[in-house]
């Protein structure tokens, strides 16, 4: 299954969980890309870390 998620809903959608709970603690956020015909051990463009 894929579908294309803009930068700006993407960002929104972040504000918006970090804006309704405030935690004493640190919270993480994990993201999974797939990039269609994209191969990490041709291609390291795309490789690190947000």
């Amino acid at each position: 299954m894929a579908s294309k998620v803009s930068k700006d809903t993407l960002f929104e959608c972040v504000k918006e969980v970090l804006a309704k709970k405030r935690s004493t603690f640190n919270e993480t956020i994990d993201l999974q890309v797939c990039l269609k015909n994209y191969d990490p051990q041709k291609d390291k463009r795309f490789s690190g870390t947000v």
